[in-house]
């Protein structure tokens, strides 16, 4: 029955969105609807209203919903949402202040004389919007306002002038920031989450293991990992856009004729020109700039982003007046003082030890003031100046809110949706196409390019993408990361604002173009483009490198950078350091045979032995790489012979396990109505004839499973424990070998902080010979902080605990206390000597040595990777690597 009801939830939604009903009641009144139905046809015919609930019942999936939406500000980490209303203000001041108007004049002039000049100038200025303003409506307006009608005139095909248009307005979903990707990244942050859970479950069932290697988890997305992601697309899409364009005006030169400028290429022009295009760019930069640097997350990108339009409208809105610039030259002063006060200054209030850092905070204190009040100003001028400051304000609290609305309805519409049994329905259909992965993501790619022909961007980002992201995402074939297949989705979506009937940039285009240009024509011009986004899509859905690596590569250089020994990266910072050793053998191998001459008889036993271990073990690295890589090419070998093997098992035993799920089912209901009054014999007869014969068509076909499965499962499980132990151990001894280079290094470098303790260890026993236990045991306590500090020194702290212990309690014995710091004290005269010793004949020795392992041998215990590094690995991560063999 739970089925009738999903496509009574899928039939009530059609009927309301086709109705006219605004989308933001339309998405929670089906869920509300159906799910009372349910209840109440439930309670009508079984007498439980949870009987027609796949799980639970109808109070439960109501306020499913509700805790889905509240988490997404109840929970700390999940913040992203907060960025969307500092966006849409920023676009919507932009819009209102004419930026938009400036730079498409400036850019005609400008491109006009070569072949398409006009509308490759669209494309580049809906470019520039789409990554200020974002919104695809006034975007379009503006261009089909000032543009069209100069294309017409200029003799343009009328489709492709009404084409270019439509398309470079959509850029703003793609080209960041974008409010679709911060909506697919909350989107997708859920899923991924899901999809982890989902696949660490499928590696126990596969493997009989509890714990899931951690490079094996769910690549997650944040709204600053969309944003990267999508910027190399978004630049793929322009450059298409552009090079059709150019090949259309070389092809049929009547179709985008040049446009000569009448004015002069003047100082002048120059200046107007650099006025309506340097703003935006630096905005750009600024909000992007610190998002890739990781100065800044999304959310206060995006108020920098709308302080940086208040300041571009301020003086918009005050065009052709001398004091227009003020505010915004008040602003860039105190942001350009504030840099290099913090290249001066330690900027730290809690931490003010001097007046010179008393007055770099007072200077600092003045810039802020000097930022404020620049805000202020142009925040008036906003306000005052024709009520812009309250028409964006309203647009944006309205804009903001339909989204806001839209998305506590589609939280409302999933939960019902996996209350009937809809998501596990969808999942069971995609994983029983053939071609695995692939074949899933092409019809899911397919669904969402035909729903963009009927509904809205927003409504397929928070209706499908839940349900079919978590299914995808936890496929291990394809192992692809949730900011790829978000991206994917976003191009995808794109296409939404061309499609006949219901695109939305058709719409707006329609409304400002002149009435000689009819419809057809315009439906004729976005179709070219349409082909263009799905070329884009192909592209970046071949290469995935071209969407990971940038936020692969930010991640890697940020100030939060992971280390080098961090377990997601070592499978590739080997690939790039093995190629480093053997490209610097010779050296490596040198420097370990000249570090082993070095004279260490003067060493305590201890570290001389433990030295000597170190370069044993630094020598043998090399044949502990060889022995990863025959490891590594033995099971590269077997692969593709077990690989056609495993597939076929692995789809048995899922076959196997959906029918022990639906028998496990049945057994459910057949106990549920066995306490039913009058107890329904027959039903249950059936359910156990159904029982026995889903128990027969298991055996059936797990009887199809090869004889040499068990065989060859063990032979690869075998072979990759063999890779995995071979680089443990590897991982093992180079840490061991630098570690001690690192410790040895330390201990010379602290010797004059050793010898300074000489003093304190002299006091203490003269402290201690005539002063009380009491006073002794106090004084220890600091000295024994000072000892800890240093590196190796537990042989001298370990005297200093047994001089407390003697002095605790009512039999104290200070004589003994004594003793043990007279021994302390010789074991620290012990370590200066030797400390200083090697200070003087090895350290010289081992800082060479360590500048020529450290970035091979020693590189795990580095604190950062280096750029080259960070280049290499953000590449090797950049590929989908297929996980099938290891479920």
């Amino acid at each position: 029955m739970e089925l009738y009801f999903l496509v009574l939830l899928v039939a009530i939604m059609v009927f309301a969105l086709t109705s006219g009903y605004p989308v933001a009641f339309a998405l929670p009144g089906s869920a509300i609807a159906t799910i009372a139905i349910a209840a109440f046809c439930g309670w009508i015919f079984e007498g439980n209203v949870d009987a027609y609930f796949v799980l639970g019942g109808p109070n439960q999936w109501l306020s499913a919903g509700v805790t889905n939406y509240r988490s997404l500000y109840w929970v700390v980490e999940r913040d992203t949402l907060i960025a969307i209303p500092l966006f849409i203000f920023m676009g919507i001041m932009l819009q209102r202040s004419r930026i938009a108007e400036d730079l498409l004049v400036a850019m005609a002039q400008l491109f006009g004389p070569i072949p398409g000049g006009l509308g490759i100038s669209v494309v580049f200025v809906g470019a520039l919007l789409a990554a200020t303003t974002g919104i695809v409506g006034a975007t379009v307006i503006a261009m089909g306002l000032i543009s069209l009608p100069a294309m017409l005139r200029n003799n343009y095909s009328k489709s492709l002038a009404c084409g270019t248009i439509c398309a470079s307005g959509t850029l703003g979903q793609i080209i960041p920031p974008s409010i679709v990707l911060i909506i697919l990244a909350d989107q997708l942050s859920s899923a991924a989450d899901q999809a982890a859970t989902t696949r660490k479950a499928e590696y126990k069932e596969a493997t009989g293991e509890f714990s899931m290697p951690g490079d094996f988890d769910v690549v997650t997305a944040s709204a600053g990992d969309m944003f990267m992601g999508a910027f190399v697309p978004g630049m793929i899409l322009v450059g298409l856009y552009m090079l059709y364009i150019l090949v259309s005006a070389l092809i049929k030169p009547a179709n985008a004729p040049p446009v000569p400028f009448e004015g002069k290429y003047d100082h002048k022009f120059i200046l107007r020109v650099l006025l309506a295009l340097v703003p935006p760019l630096t905005l750009i930069f600024i909000v992007l700039g610190s998002i890739i640097l990781g100065v800044a997350t999304v959310n206060q990108a995006g108020a920098i982003g709308a302080i940086g339009a208040m300041m571009m409208g301020s003086y918009r809105l005050m065009e052709g007046k001398k004091s227009a610039y003020y505010p915004a030259a008040l602003a860039i002063g105190a942001v350009f003082a504030m840099v290099v006060l913090l290249n001066l200054f330690e900027l730290n209030i809690k931490n003010i030890q001097t007046g010179y850092d008393a007055f770099g905070i007072a200077l600092a204190a003045i810039a802020a003031l000097v930022l404020l009040v620049s805000i202020g100003w142009a925040t008036w001028r906003a306000f005052k100046i024709d009520d812009t400051l309250r028409g964006v304000m309203m647009d944006t609290a309205k804009t903001t809110s339909m989204v806001f609305i839209i998305l506590l309805g589609a939280a409302m519409l999933t939960s019902a949706f996996r209350g009937f049994g809809g998501e596990e329905l969808v999942k069971e259909h995609l994983t029983s196409l053939p071609g695995g992965f692939w074949t899933q993501f092409i019809v899911v790619m397919a669904v969402i390019f035909f729903l963009g022909f009927f509904l809205d961007f927003l409504e397929i980002a928070v209706v499908v993408v839940p349900i079919v992201a978590p299914i995808l995402l936890a496929d291990p074939g394809a192992n692809v990361t949730a900011v790829w297949f978000g991206v994917m989705v976003g191009m995808n979506i794109q296409t939404s604002f061309l499609t006949p009937p219901f695109g939305f940039s058709l719409f707006y285009l329609r409304g400002v173009a002149p009435k000689d240009v009819r419809t057809l024509q315009i439906y004729k011009g976005a179709a070219a483009f349409i082909v263009l986004q799905l070329a884009g899509l192909a592209i970046a859905g071949a290469f995935p490198g071209l969407v990971n690596y940038l936020p692969n590569k930010t991640h890697l250089i940020s100030e939060t950078a992971p280390p080098p020994s961090n377990p997601r990266l070592q499978e590739c910072l080997e690939d790039y350091l093995f190629a480093d050793y053997d490209l610097n053998r010779g050296t490596i191998e040198a420097s370990i045979e000249r570090i082993g001459t070095a004279n260490l008889a003067y060493l305590p036993d201890e570290y001389q032995e433990r030295l000597n271990q170190s370069y044993r073990q630094a020598a043998i690295s090399f044949a502990m790489i060889d022995e990863i890589r025959g490891a590594e090419q033995a099971l590269a070998d077997y692969s593709p012979g077990y690989r056609p093997l495993h597939i076929e098992v692995r789809r048995i035993q899922r076959e196997a396990r959906k029918l022990l799920r639906k028998i496990e089912d049945l057994d459910q209901t057949r106990q549920r109505i066995a306490f039913d009054e009058p107890v329904d014999e027959k039903r249950i007869e059936r359910i156990l004839a159904s029982i026995a014969g889903l128990k027969a068509e298991s055996e059936a076909l797990l009887a199809n499973i090869p004889d040499r499965w068990e065989s060859a499962r063990t032979e690869f499980e075998t072979l990759a424990k063999a890779e995995t132990r071979a680089r443990r151990q590897y991982r093992q001894n180079v840490d061991e070998s630098y570690g001690m280079i690192v410790t040895m290094r330390n201990m010379i470098a602290e010797t004059e902080q050793l010898s300074a303790l000489q003093s304190a260890f002299d006091s203490l026993q003269e402290l201690v010979r005539n002063q009380s236990a009491e006073d002794g045991l106090e004084a220890i306590k600091p000295l024994e902080l000072e000892i800890d500090k240093l590196t190796e020194t537990h042989r001298i702290k370990s005297k200093l605990s047994r001089a407390k212990r003697a002095l605790r309690g009512s039999s104290a014995d200070k004589d003994k206390a004594l003793d043990q710091l007279k021994l302390g004290a010789e074991i620290l005269q012990a370590e200066i000597d030797w400390r200083q010793r090697a200070s003087d004949e090895l350290a010289a020795d081992l800082e060479a040595y360590d500048r020529a392992v450290a970035s091979t041998i020693g590189m795990r215990m580095q604190e950062r990777l280096t750029s080259d590094q960070a280049e290499s690995i953000a590449s090797c991560l950049a590929i989908h690597k297929d996980l099938t063999l290891h479920f």
